[in-house]
């Protein structure tokens, strides 16, 4: 336990090991947000696991067990068409999940590099990139991926394009905001003075300071690109029948609220989980990761 405490380490794994012992003790202490990162790794876990933990093919018919109470063969009973509940919910979140991921890499990549590149490098660059972000942002976001995702075929990549293409913009402000802040510092002169070229400052120097406020905003993101994905498959336009998906779930069975309220129950809460799971989750990384908030 001393060589954790050392002041000051002695080496530059010494100095990592103990930046990351130190903040595992910080977010421990915030009791909410342990919470939610339990409930946010049960959830993707689970939905990992899915074919192990249930035995049910998801899209596998019958109307003789239609509509059906929960019991020991259906734990949260059937659909309309005497689908699983529980394997409907749980390959449904493999969907929604896998989504939010791909949605991540896109979105939080692409924002990056183009923030990245027009506040170190400035000028008519940045005023370009910086105009196209403008005009993705002035519309709704929700409307925006409608009209997107209308004019594809309604799906999953067409979902995954949609949201990525409205979201992206976001993070490119905020990359763009701290490589304006950093690129005058001392230490991006002395690598310029060594000779490291404008791609690789952005690359090596500028991009690592950025990300970890695109890591926090994603993660407070995480729950609404949840809702957009239902909201979607809800209206009919994202992930098609018989694919399980969440919002998917709650719109085919919301005429059976009144009577088989577990139908559409069961799809609803965890929505509403994963995205307060996810919200959750960010203001703890904020806490973790942004200095101001220590």
């Amino acid at each position: 336990m001393n060589w954790l405490r050392a002041e000051p380490p002695s080496s530059r794994t010494q100095a990592h090991v103990i930046f990351l012992h130190q903040s595992f003790l910080h977010f421990i202490r915030n009791r909410a947000g342990v919470v939610a990162s339990l409930l946010v790794m049960t959830m993707i876990g689970a939905s990992i696991a899915a074919p192990l933990l249930v035995s049910l093919d998801p899209e596998a018919q019958n109307l003789s067990q239609r509509l059906a109470y929960p019991s020991t063969s259906h734990w949260l009973g059937t659909d309309e068409l005497g689908r699983d509940v529980l394997s409907r919910l749980l390959y449904g979140g493999r969907i929604t999940f896998t989504i939010l991921a791909t949605v991540g890499i896109f979105a939080c990549t692409t924002g990056l590099l183009v923030g990245a590149l027009a506040g170190y490098i400035g000028g008519l660059l940045d005023a370009i990139l910086m105009r196209a972000t403008d005009v993705i942002m002035s519309f709704p976001r929700l409307a925006l991926v409608l009209a997107l995702v209308s004019v594809m075929n309604p799906g999953i990549e067409a979902a995954i394009i949609a949201i990525s293409v409205t979201t992206w913009p976001i993070y490119a402000r905020m990359a763009r905001a701290d490589a304006r802040a950093v690129r005058r510092t001392d230490y991006i002169a002395a690598v310029r003075l060594l000779g490291a070229g404008p791609g690789r400052v952005v690359l090596r120097h500028v991009v690592p300071m950025c990300i970890s406020n695109i890591v926090i905003r994603f993660s407070l993101d995480a729950g609404g690109i949840i809702l957009t994905v239902a909201t979607l498959g809800f209206v009919g336009v994202g992930v098609q029948p018989p694919v399980p998906e969440w919002g998917t779930m709650v719109s085919a069975s919301r005429g059976a609220l009144l009577q088989q309220w577990w139908v559409p129950i069961a799809p609803g809460i965890a929505i509403c989980l994963a995205s307060a799971g996810f919200n959750q989750l960010g203001e703890a990384l904020r806490d973790l990761l942004d200095p101001t908030q220590r």
